[in-house]
Parts: C-alpha cells; sequence; structure tokens
C-alpha cells in the first residue's frame, strides 16, 4: 500500500467555527510546497512536512541556556582537555595509524560543535574547527576518510563515519561551506563501490544503518546527486529489520532509540506508508515489553532482557540523547506532535537526572524508581557489571563523549520551517527564533516562557515590515483548554486538535500568547503490579526524599576503558555517591488529593535540581516495610498490591521526577 500522502495517518484540515478567520485548529501540516526557503525533499523523495533550521538559527534564553551553559562549563566543554580519547597526540583522527580514534571523537564534536554553533563562543568555534578542518582533511583518493577501522568481521568500520556526517551537516548549515557537500558526494559515491557482503557487516553499523540513511536524505536534497538514490536503498537493504511486527534484530537500548526510525527514513524513499508505520509500531513494542514505566523510555539497563521490565530497570544516557534525536527526526518526517510529546516525556522526566546540575558527571544508567547511586556492581538486578549507577565523568566512556547532542540538537528543534513558508513550534522554550518565512523575509520571533513548569508561552515578532505568513502552535494532547490571544485579543474557543494555525500579516511587535493549563493526571501499568504514576502536564512526578552526596575519587571507582590524559587534575572531576535520608519505600493513597505548590523561580538557575524546582506537590502516602534494597543493594521490584502497607498515612512531597536524582516515579497504590 503507498498512498501519495500522509493524510491517512492525521487526518484532514478543518477549523473551529469559534475562532477569527485568521486563527483556526488543524491536524495535520501541509505537504505540498509552496513558499518554502529552505531545502525539501527532492522527487522521487515522498515530501516531509517540516523543514529543519539551520544551526545558529535558534539562540537558548532561559533554563535551556542555563543548561547549555552548564554543558559548555562542564564535561563536554572540557573533554578534549582530560579524555584521552581526544588527546590530540597520537589521535587517530588527526594523524593516520595513530593510537587514540574509533566513535570517541565523532561523538563528543558533534555536540560540542552545535553547541559552538548555537552560541557562537570563539573559543568552543576554535576548537569545533581545528577538528573539523583535520576530517576534511583526511579524506583519501577513493572517498574514504578518518581512522580506517576494521570491525569485528574484518571488514571496513563505517559506523564513526555516520557520526561525522551528521556534524558536517550541521556545520555546512552553519557556515555554507562548499567543501562538506563535496566531501559528503565523494564519500557517499566509495559507499557505492562496496559490495553488499562488506557493507554494515559490524554490529554497530548494522544496527544503526539509519543514521547514514538520514545523511544520504540531507544530501540528496541539497545536490541532487542521483547515484544517492541507490545508495539509500543499498544502506536500507544492507541494514538490520527494524520493520518486523513482533521482533527486532536486538534488544540493545541505543540501538533500539536509534533504530526504530530506520523504516521511517527508508518511507521517504520507497513512499511505502507501512515502513512508516512500522517506526511507530517498533517503538510501540518496545513500550509494551519494556517500557511500562514513566520517563519516555524502556528498561533496557544496556541490553533488555526478559523478565526485567520492573521500573528499577534503567536506560544509559546515550540512550536518552539519541532516542530525543530520532523523535525530533520522526517530528520532521510525518509532521505528528506524538514525536514532539515523546521527545519532550524524555527530555524533562529523564534526561536531567542522568548529569550532575553542573554537568561535569554523569552516570551510565538512570531509572524510573533510582533510590541508591552508588558505585557498586548491581548485577545481575542491572543487566551491566560495575559501578553504573553513580555519577562519575568516566561513566562510560560512550555516554561520557556523547551526551553534549541531546541539549544541543532540543535547542535547534525548537523552531521548524514549514511547507507553506511558515513556521511551527513543536517543542516549547525560551528562545530567539531567526527564520525566512514566506516571501523569504528574515523575522525574529522571540519566545519566552518557563514551559513545563509554567502554563503560558510568550511570542513577540520583530520584522522590518509587514509580512503574511502561518504561524503553527502544537496543542499538546495533554491540554484540555489550551487559550490564546493575537496582540491581546483572544482567538476563541479553541477545539481539540493537533495545531492553531495563526494565518495573517504580522507586523513588528505583534504578540501572540499561548496558555496550556496543566492539570494532575494519573497514568497505570498493570504489568507492573498495578503502579501508577503522577502526570502534571508533561512532567511526571517522583517523591522527594532526602539526598546525601558524598564526594568519591573519580579514578578509584572508574570503570577499564575511563582514560585520563596525563596530568589532568582528577580532583577537578569528581564522582559522587547519591544516597537517600529518608524513606523511599512508600505507596501512594490512591484517592487522596494532590495540592499544587508553586514556588519562586529562580532565574538563572537550573530547574531541574530539588532546590531551584518551582513546582511541588502534596498529597498521602503510606510506607510498604517488605521494600527495600535487594542482595545487589538497589532497589527490589515493585512489590505486590497484596503486600502490606503501614497503617498511617503519611504527608509526602512529590516534585518533577527530572529534578529528582533518586526518585520513585512508578507507586505502589494504597487506599
Amino acid at each position: 500500500m503507498k498512498p501519495a500522502t500522509l493524510l491517512l495517518l492525521f487526518g484532514i484540515l478543518s477549523a473551529s467555527s469559534c475562532a477569527p478567520q485568521e486563527a483556526v485548529v488543524v491536524d495535520r501540516l501541509p505537504i505540498e510546497v509552496s513558499s518554502a526557503n529552505y531545502p525539501v525533499n527532492r522527487a522521487p523523495l515522498a515530501p516531509a512536512p517540516l523543514l529543519k533550521l539551520p544551526s545558529g538559527s535558534i539562540r537558548p534564553q532561559g533554563w535551556i541556556e542555563t543548561l547549555l551553559t552548564a554543558q559548555k562549563n562542564g564535561l563536554n566543554g572540557h573533554l578534549a582537555e582530560i579524555s584521552a580519547w581526544l588527546q590530540k597526540e597520537n589521535n587517530a583522527w588527526l594523524t593516520e595509524g595513530g593510537a587514540w580514534g574509533w566513535e570517541e571523537v565523532p561523538y563528543w564534536l558533534r555536540g560540542y560543535s552545535d553547541l559552538a554553533f548555537i552560541t557562537g563562543d570563539s573559543a568552543l568555534l576554535r576548537e569545533s574547527l581545528f577538528w573539523i578542518e583535520a576530517i576534511l582533511a583526511s579524506q583519501r583518493a577513493d572517498g574514504d576518510f578518518g581512522p580506517a577501522v576494521t570491525g569485528e568481521r574484518g571488514t571496513r568500520d563505517l559506523w564513526p563515519n555516520m557520526i561525522v556526517l551528521w556534524l558536517l551537516q550541521n556545520y555546512y548549515e552553519y557556515s555554507a561551506d562548499s567543501r562538506v557537500l563535496d566531501f559528503m558526494t565523494r564519500y557517499c559515491h566509495y559507499l557505492n563501490t562496496l559490495p553488499d557482503e562488506t557493507f554494515l557487516e559490524g554490529y554497530w553499523e548494522q544496527s544503526r544503518g539509519g543514521d547514514n540513511l538520514w545523511s544520504v536524505v540531507w544530501l540528496y536534497n541539497r545536490t541532487g546527486d542521483t547515484t544517492l538514490l541507490t545508495l539509500g536503498e543499498k544502506i536500507h537493504r544492507n541494514t538490520d529489520v527494524w520493520y518486523s511486527p513482533s521482533a527486532l534484530p536486538n534488544w540493545h537500548n541505543v540501538n533500539i532509540a536509534q533504530g526504530f526510525r530506520e523504516p521511517a527514513t527508508w518511507y521517504l524513499f520507497s513512499r511505502d506508508s507501512a515502513m512508516l508505520r512500522a517506526s511507530y509500531r517498533t517503538l510501540d513494542l518496545v513500550r509494551r515489553t519494556c517500557g511500562q514505566v514513566p520517563g519516555g523510555m524502556f528498561g533496557a539497563d544496556e541490553n533488555a532482557r526478559i523478565g526485567y521490565i520492573d521500573p528499577r530497570q534503567g536506560t544509559e544516557t546515550c540512550g536518552f540523547a539519541e532516542q530525543m534525536a530520532s523523535d525530533q527526526i520522526m517530528m520532521l518526517i510525518s509532521g505528528d506532535p506524538r514525536w514532539a510529546a515523546h521527545c519532550e516525556d524524555v527530555a524533562f522526566n529523564s534526561m536531567p537526572a542522568a548529569t550532575m546540575p553542573d554537568m561535569r558527571s554523569l552516570r551510565y544508567l538512570t531509572c524510573p524508581n533510582h533510590v541508591v547511586s552508588d558505585s557498586k556492581n548491581h548485577a545481575p538486578s542491572l543487566q551491566n557489571q560495575g559501578p553504573f549507577l553513580a555519577m562519575n565523568p568516566f561513566s562510560s566512556r560512550c555516554c561520557q563523549h556523547n551526551h553534549g547532542l541531546a541539549w544541543t540538537y532540543y535547542n535547534d528543534f525548537l523552531g521548524m520551517a514549514t511547507l507553506d513558508g511558515g513556521l511551527c513550534l513543536m517543542l516549547y522554550n525560551s528562545a530567539d527564533i531567526r527564520v525566512r518565512v514566506a516571501d523569504g523575509r528574515e523575522i525574529l520571533l522571540t519566545e519566552r516562557t518557563h514551559y513545563p513548569f509554567d502554563e503560558t508561552i510568550s511570542l513577540s515578532l520583530q520584522t522590518d515590515g509587514s509580512v503574511t505568513f502561518p504561524l503553527y502552535l502544537r496543542l499538546p494532547e495533554w491540554c484540555d483548554e489550551p487559550a490564546a490571544e493575537v496582540n491581546g485579543r483572544s482567538v476563541g474557543h479553541i477545539r481539540k486538535g493537533n495545531f492553531l494555525k495563526i494565518e495573517r500579516t504580522w507586523h513588528d511587535g505583534d504578540s501572540v500568547t499561548l496558555h496550556l493549563p496543566m492539570t494532575v493526571t494519573k497514568r497505570y501499568w498493570a504489568v507492573n503490579q498495578h503502579s501508577v504514576s503522577v502526570d502534571y502536564g508533561p512532567l511526571t512526578l517522583s517523591l522527594e526524599m532526602g539526598e546525601r552526596y558524598d564526594t568519591i575519587d573519580s579514578r578509584a571507582t572508574a570503570i577499564w576503558d575511563s582514560q585520563w590524559q596525563e596530568g589532568v587534575d582528577a580532583s577537578q572531576w569528581p564522582s559522587y555517591e547519591i544516597h537517600p535520608t529518608t524513606p523511599w519505600n512508600y505507596a501512594l493513597v490512591y484517592d487522596a488529593p494532590i495540592t499544587v505548590i508553586r514556588r519562586p523561580w529562580k532565574s538563572g538557575e537550573n530547574p531541574f535540581t530539588t532546590q531551584n524546582v518551582p513546582l511541588q506537590f502534596r498529597t498521602l502516602g503510606r510506607q510498604i516495610p517488605s521494600w527495600g534494597l535487594d542482595e545487589t543493594g538497589t532497589c527490589q521490584v515493585l512489590p505486590t498490591p497484596e503486600a502490606p502497607r503501614a497503617e498511617e498515612r503519611d504527608t509526602i512531597t512529590l516534585i518533577p521526577m527530572g529534578a529528582a536524582q533518586l526518585r520513585i516515579s512508578a507507586f505502589p497504590q494504597a487506599d
């Protein structure tokens, strides 16, 4: 079945009868090109309704700027000074035959260079360009580039180069350096010369071929080189099958977070809507099997195992970052707001707790129910053997180098262009967004909000003169009564739907205010002992518990692949163990009221901390005395509904789970 458009997925355009003509609710974005100002999918690729803005178009403000500043001052911003994998001496990305090389340089540089493009920081730009110039200079006569790493099957390992293509795409969007297109074209021609039997044969590259496929789409849209269509088919043919209705090629958490979108990317080539639906189905399969937990992810630790589905199972920090990036690509391909909601779920509820607030250390695994963060080996309760719950700057080498892309890519997708020359906001945060609209005119949209900790999003427009274009605002599914004003005038009743479309002639100083009232709701996880999670808009809540931070020597607790550069003062990069100082083994009294408490917003502070979070919630809980730590020292699985609850009903405090380094976010129930 090959329908020509996405109409079957997202319904038809319709208007709110109560709204002024300029403001209507629509259920889908247009897929017919009328006035696009950025590269669109060239024929014969299927159209995609959203277009990524060039890197550097969106300048962060508010709390996302606070987080990116911490990233610059933290591990991602200084990793080149401390990680042996990034040392310039004898580095395989700088010197042929160098000892230090594989995915670490590309992983780190992808987030680091994007941070440079976003902020314009001169030191970050200088360091980024040093590595980018070295990569461009590494291309060989046959088009291959970088360290000639041989995979486990004796074939050329292409996985690290896939990461490089992504960072070069951002660099080209930022700089318009024409060398990038020539470099990528020559490399893709090289890939076309490799026979199938030696192409994507390694475990990582075979699982993650979709990353390479996305780069082919990007390059084809800018060059029109038809040999790229052949390469796209070849990559799909040799990538693991992520479109089986009932099975996955492997259950590695990061592979899943990247691999599930490969069928949707292939849909752009094949125009077979079954491939687009397959990406939905694959992620749904994972969520049904191992993801009956809050936080947007699935309990895999590193590799998911049959029967290990409790919310004490975790996800790699890499998995959070890659899932967010995949959700963003799915937004572009489908225009479906479901992917924005999922990206926010991971970004707001899971990713913040994976790092220390100053982003100078991180942990390999973070779990929805996570009551101790120490350096012990918790296998087999967790799949990994090692100190993978502690906050360590080297935990572990993949996440250490890769975590930087999560917040930079999130920032890059705070605004997207539409095919009718408009602007779409799927994700909400404070930012200054420069975008070309219908007649090619550049405007500046200023967005200010404390979302998701607040319900109001304020937009203002700066333009040299009047300009006509549509503005699309996502209406979250959790919001029952959204409201909006244009220049202080209500747009009227907003019916349920996916987007509020405001199409008008805009003038300098025009404003839009979007109100997204949040309410307390609950989700129930029947397969996990009928546990319950509490949501407030896009935020999921956790038990607030006392936390004791013990500073420990990072060298003493790091795993074998933690390699420091010589002369690094490890005391400046400490590890932390976090232990609870208050009871955590609470069941939630299911019919008790939950009271919202708003605290003052602390400007310039990270809101994802117990000290700064501006929202608290009061309710009642009953302790479960039998629920404690298991024989490995980590949280026991959820107790059964029959496990005795204490008679006392204690007042407990809940906070957004992204602000809780230790958390219970899937609660047993009590009456």
